[in-house]
This record gives C-alpha cells, structure tokens and sequence, in this order.
C-alpha cells in the first residue's frame, strides 16, 4: 500500500516533493494545502485527513504553529521543514506528546548535510582546546528566502556549542539569485585556516531527505529529527558546564 501523504504549504519544496512523489509508487500525494484552501487551518479536519498517513509541512513558521494542533487532533504524523518557530517547540512537543503522534523535525533534510553536521561536530570538539582559533559559519541561499541565517546555520552553530566549543562563533548570510544552499563553517588560527563546505546543487536532495523521514516516521510516536530518521546517533553534549 502507498503512503499517502498531504503536503502543507505548496512553495518551492511542496511543489518538489510533489514532483518527486509522483515518480515514486510508494507514496501518494492525497491533499495539497495552502494559503488558498488553509489560510486559517480550515483544510485539516478529521474527515478530509481520514485516510493520511503523513503530513509534510513545508509552510512558514506561523502556519506551522496553527497547524501541528489541528493535525494532531486528526491523529496524523508530521514530517516539519519550517524553521524560526522555536520559541513554541515545548508547547508543539507537548501537544504532539498528549495525541500520540510522531513527528520528525528538522532544519534540513539532506543526508549531506546531516553527515556535515556530524563532521562539524567532530571538528569543533577538536578544536576546543585550542583558544586560539576563531569559528565562523556563512550560508547562502535564494534570493527569496526570508531567514537569515538560515535554519541550518543555526543548527550548526548548536553542533559547535553542544561539544563545548566555547569560542564565539560569527554568523554571516548572504541571499542572491537562485542558490539552493551552501554552508561553510571556517575555523581560524594565528597562521592556517580550516574550512568545511556542504553545497546542494538542487532542491531533490531535500524533497528526498522529507520523504525518507515520511516513511520512517508512519506507526510510530514521539519527537525526532533527522539524525534519528538516518541513525546517525544523538547530537554530542558537552562536559562542560554553561558559562554564559
């Protein structure tokens, strides 16, 4: 039996998971909401969802927070690629808790980028020892997209941080043209430079990475994000004790 799927939010990357889906025999695109037939959340009901499996929300932050209660209500997983919506993630986990459902979360959905994260990590734990060494992280991305810095970078700079880095990290963006992503995280010292990159040539690689994590997460509860979806193992914490 397929997957059936409804997509939230149909910009940039619901329309390219829906063109991925369409080539895949396992999944079946049932339900594409937006701002036409979800302004207000009014498209997720229990009886229009009845026969989904998984949401994939690729909406904007304050959609995202209107719609994880109104899918949970109607008992339907949720795959969420929006970001910036962090001061209400106790609240959503909480909500996603109490109906059962799980959700997988995440700012990217590459498994690129996920193994980057992961080699991140690895070289900033390296690096803590060693104060003389500055740490900076730059994204690109589209001219239309909205975040700066981008969700990723944000995510990499709490990689850095959770292994003890203590060294203030600079975060700079640039948004230009048509560039689907790339993020660099450099580390300079008093005579070398070490720089690690991860580019996505097109949008696929996360259309991909958020159908992946729709499969995974169909029958099961709880709140995960990609590192669980691609058994990379929990993010690494410090020893150490916060300073701030």
């Amino acid at each position: 039996m397929s997957l059936r799927i409804v997509i939230v939010g149909y910009g940039r990357m619901g329309r390219e998971i829906d063109a991925l889906a369409s080539k895949d025999a396992g999944c079946e695109i049932v339900e594409r909401l937006d701002i036409h037939n979800n302004a207000a959340g009014e498209g997720i009901d229990v009886d229009r969802l009845k026969d989904v499996d998984v949401a994939i929300d690729f909406s904007t932050a304050s959609a995202t927070v209107a719609n994880l209660p109104r899918l949970a209500g109607a008992g339907v997983n949720v795959v969420i690629g929006t970001t910036d919506w962090a001061d209400h993630e106790s609240a959503l986990k909480q909500i996603a808790a109490n109906a059962g459902i799980g959700v997988v979360a995440a700012s990217n959905f590459s498994l690129g980028v996920n193994i980057f994260l992961g080699m991140v990590e690895r070289a900033a734990a390296l690096m803590t020892p060693h104060s003389d060494f500055g740490a900076w992280i730059h994204e690109t991305h589209h001219a239309a997209k909205i975040d700066a810095p981008s969700g990723t970078a944000r995510t990499l700079e709490n990689a850095m941080t959770s292994t003890g880095f203590r060294a203030n990290v600079h975060m700079s963006s640039t948004r230009v043209g048509h560039v689907p992503g790339t993020h660099t995280v450099g580390f300079d010292g008093p005579s070398e430079t070490i720089t690690l990159t991860h580019t996505a040539r097109d949008r696929t690689t996360f259309a991909r990475g958020a159908l992946e994590a729709a499969r995974w997460i169909e029958g099961k509860s709880g709140w995960f994000t990609m590192r669980d979806v691609l058994g990379l193992g929990p993010q690494a914490t410090s020893n150490e004790k916060d300073h701030s």
